[in-house]
């Protein structure tokens, strides 16, 4: 008869019960997928590669999410959960679009892989986007802005935005004449006085349209 063995002390137990798995939820789901989206781009988003991502099924992905189309919107309202709108409740429109506006942009380049596609992802699945469009809109009606001026003033800026989101992640180099290089004395000469500046050129162009932009808005005659 064979003697039973007994843990020696100091031995690790093993716990009583099931043994712990993943408990998934929505804010779970889209967490990863906007890992999987920033670590290997968009194409790797797909059901049963962020199932594999988890550790779990795909099916157990469906118990959450009808589909990637929802998950994209789960993973907008984070994003935008990060644009600071409530500028707009204290500050007038001026300032409170130009806060609002350096938020959303350095949210956005931080998440460059999604700027395509959050630009053209309808909001009506995400109720923290429209919240923040609501406290956007809010700013012009206080303004004095008749109401059907406001979606093309919002439009506007933040077509704006989208692109200097992108810009911020372009090569330092993009703007290098290469075999031009010598030829075009008014560009080269305008590309390093503002290199001699030390300043982010990104930077630069962005509050330079910006503050172009906003001050074209609020000079703007609430009607027309």
């Amino acid at each position: 008869m064979t003697k039973e063995k007994t843990p020696s002390a100091g031995a690790p137990r093993r716990r009583a019960g099931r043994p712990r798995s993943l408990v998934l939820d929505g804010d779970l789901i889209a967490r990863s997928a906007l890992k999987l989206v920033n670590d290997a781009g968009y194409p790797k988003l797909t059901m049963s590669g962020l199932a594999k991502t988890l550790g779990v099924s795909p099916s157990a992905l469906y118990n959450h999410v009808e589909s990637k189309q929802e998950i994209m919107q789960l993973i907008q309202e984070i994003v935008m959960d990060d644009v600071d709108s409530s500028v707009f409740e204290s500050l007038p429109l001026g300032e409170a679009l130009l806060r609002w506006a350096e938020t959303y942009r350095d949210v956005l380049a931080g998440h460059a892989p999604l700027i395509p596609l959050i630009a053209v992802l309808p909001v009506s699945g995400s109720p923290r986007t429209l919240d923040m469009y609501e406290k956007v809109a809010t700013g012009f009606t206080k303004a004095g802005w008749r109401q059907a001026d406001i979606v093309p003033a919002i439009v506007a800026v933040e077509s704006f935005i989208f692109g200097s989101a992108m810009d911020a992640t372009a090569p330092l180099d993009i703007f290098h004449p290469g075999k031009k290089a010598g030829q075009l004395p008014n560009f080269e000469g305008a590309l390093d006085a503002q290199r001699a500046t030390g300043g982010n050129s990104a930077d630069a162009a962005f509050h330079t349209g910006l503050h172009a932009i906003i001050n074209g808005l609020v000079e703007t005659p609430a009607t027309r």
